[in-house]
């Protein structure tokens, strides 16, 4: 048996594996209603609701499944990038468990877990393009493996997620942004307001939505009669359009007809539409929405095959706030 544990944020996710890689049980716990008045993650709020629950899930999976503490033969954990109070709260347990019953702690990058979540549902052939889309993190990857990631391109500033959150604080929308934007945009135009494609047409494979944000800003202080809908409408596509854009270039740049697309933001329909309707020749492949926001499911299967790999584990490692990729030349 295999428990996996996600602390990276506000959400507090476990999950536990057999030793043949089947699903047992998966649990997580949203903090969506403890931000939501002050419109974002606050550190301190969500480092300490962690440690409010985490023992308490862990406990229910336990019972759930039918196994104790002593059954489990490897852990698995969220070491980052991501809020250092929240990661500690996971880290912390998950090594004394796992020196407390001597077995392998694997230590998981967040990023590579909503990559390769998509591989715990099906099977994708080796290489192919990640785009991980999340409120954290914006970042195309060249996969070649699960230990072979090379960084294209990331946000020079805001991730596309948080983008959303910044835009709906904006128009006096609740947190998070990016589903009350997206709803409302069902019945908008997206092409009634323009609004810039921020480094669309560079040649690189780099994104900035902090331009984006700004040109909102100003529309909405030099109009009053804006129609919300048609707003947030033209707002998401600029968004969608870039990643998607960017997206498709490199995999035809780099012959990778293969796309992963992952993290939070890959759950919004218009981003999952467009990619369909550019993409020719291209496979374009997202997970499901379960597996779209942080869970312990990504950091279990990640674990397992590190497990079955015979990697030894990783009881010294720290955990970190912010990752730090090769960059393909």
């Amino acid at each position: 048996m295999l428990l996996a544990i996600e602390t990276s944020c506000d959400e507090t996710g476990v999950a536990i594996f057999s030793s043949e890689g089947k699903l047992l049980k998966d649990y997580l716990y949203s903090q969506v209603a403890l931000h939501s008045p002050f419109g974002g993650i606050v550190p301190e709020i969500a480092s300490r609701k962690q440690l409010e629950v985490l023992y308490p899930l862990v406990k229910m999976a336990l019972g759930e499944v039918g196994i104790k503490p002593t059954d489990l033969k490897a852990i698995a954990a969220t070491f980052g990038p991501g809020l250092l109070g929240s990661l500690l709260v996971g880290v912390t347990f998950t090594k004394t468990l796992a020196l407390t019953l001597n077995v392998p702690l694997f230590a998981i990058d967040h990023l590579e877990a909503h990559i390769f979540s998509v591989l715990f549902e099906r099977d994708i052939p080796f290489p192919f393009l990640g785009l991980l889309v999340s409120g954290g993190h914006t970042a195309l990857f060249l996969v070649r493996g699960y230990d072979s990631l090379e960084l294209l391109g990331h946000t020079r500033d805001d991730a596309a997620g948080e983008a959303f959150d910044k835009a709906a604080k904006l128009l006096g929308l609740p947190y998070p942004g990016g589903p009350v934007i997206s709803k409302l945009a069902e019945k908008g135009d997206p092409h009634r307001y323009h609004l810039p494609r921020p480094m669309l047409d560079e040649g690189n494979y780099d994104f900035s939505f902090s331009g984006l944000k700004t040109a909102l800003y100003q529309l909405v202080r030099g109009e009053r009669d804006l129609a919300r809908e048609d707003l947030c409408a033209s707002f998401e596509h600029a968004i969608c359009e870039v990643l998607v854009e960017k997206t498709l270039r490199a995999s035809r740049d780099f012959g990778v007809p293969r796309i992963v697309v992952a993290g939070g933001v890959s759950a919004n329909q218009h981003l999952r539409k467009l990619f369909m309707e550019r993409a020719h020749g291209e496979e374009v492949f997202f997970p499901s929405l379960h597996l779209c926001t942080d869970n312990a499911v990504m950091v279990g299967y990640l674990g397992w095959i590190k497990w079955m790999s015979g990697e030894s584990g990783d009881l010294i490692r720290e955990p970190y706030t912010r990752a730090v990729y090769k960059r393909k030349d």
